[in-house]
């Protein structure tokens, strides 16, 4: 899935906003925390720290990343719908908290409980084997699970997340039995792939670095085009499957009910952040793509991706509770 870039939020405020009656209070006076649904070590791990530690330069406050991995990356979303709405707290929303409500009882509504402040990115997706293994393309991984049904074990970065759904899709377009094996996150994925415990992984960007030094191998990628870092890994659609282009985007969100004056204090230094060349150097090293979006305009995101999601949901036969 992607998206286009749009249109700018209205012009920064001149001076820091008012508010009560009597004293002035400057926002923000203390430090933000952003929760983020990965554990350290992974992709969103490393390009949140950086856009944070640009963020406290533009919002002369510090930003802190708190890692709050499991439950399919939702916890960020279900912590913030019962947080305060004073831009202190504030979540990464990820792609299986839009799509989870429509399996199973959530304790979030995604149409009334987010403030949305700004979209920033998505990932650069791929399969990844070892570079012991015995797969050097694809086709050789398809091949093999065909011989030996449900033995080969795929990891992904967490059960009914995009990288999960995305090798159900293959393993059903293929007519594989393999088996999944879900973890936290890449950052506990990636040890196990190293240690031989699973044959291939679907993971994030985070990896790329293993890969340049020749511990890792992608098998394939999920973007639209070829990554520029490793031009000779074939794309999904290149690899004959028809509309599989899948980023999972992500964005920023607090609690509905945020005082507009916040939302746009908030706006502007994370647009400053996103556009830091400290943060673009960090995109640049996980290939990751710029995919910013203003306050309404990611709301209106939000709601249109919630409705794309259902109808993944039912056609992939996903259980519902």
């Amino acid at each position: 899935m992607t998206i286009t870039r749009r249109g700018a939020l209205g012009a920064a405020l001149a001076t820091p906003f008012v508010r009560g009656a009597g004293a002035q209070e400057r926002f923000p006076n203390k430090p933000i925390t952003i929760q983020i649904g990965f554990p350290p070590g992974g992709a969103t791990d490393v390009q949140m720290r950086a856009f944070a530690d640009a963020a406290t330069r533009h919002l002369g406050q510090t930003v802190l990343i708190e890692n709050r991995p499991g439950a399919g990356s939702t916890l960020p979303a279900a912590n913030i719908a019962r947080a305060r709405p004073d831009g202190y707290l504030l979540a990464q929303l990820t792609l299986p908290a839009l799509r989870l409500p429509h399996m199973q009882r959530m304790p979030y509504d995604v149409t009334k409980d987010y403030t949305p402040v700004i979209h920033l990115t998505g990932y650069l997706f791929a399969v990844t084997v070892r570079t012991e293994s015995p797969y050097q393309t694809w086709a050789d991984l398809v091949a093999d699970a065909k011989r030996r049904p449900g033995q080969v074990r795929i990891g992904n970065t967490g059960a009914n997340g995009t990288p999960h759904l995305t090798m159900v899709d293959l393993a059903e377009r293929e007519k594989l039995d393999v088996t999944h094996v879900p973890f936290r996150g890449e950052g506990d994925l990636t040890p196990a792939l190293l240690g031989g415990h699973i044959e291939a992984g679907a993971t994030g960007s985070g990896v790329g670095q293993l890969v340049d030094e020749g511990k890792l191998r992608f098998l394939n990628v999920w973007s639209r085009e070829r990554s520029p870092r490793w031009p000779n890994v074939p794309t999904l659609l290149e690899l004959g499957y028809q509309g599989m282009v899948v980023t999972s985007p992500y964005g920023l969100v607090g609690p509905a009910g945020m005082p507009p004056d916040i939302v746009r204090t908030l706006h502007d230094g994370f647009k400053a952040a996103l556009d830091d060349p400290t943060h673009i150097a960090a995109l640049r090293r996980l290939d990751m793509p710029m995919e910013y979006l203003n306050s309404a305009d990611y709301g209106r995101f939000i709601i249109e991706t919630y409705g794309e999601e259902r109808q993944r949901v039912e056609r992939l036969g996903l259980r519902s509770g």
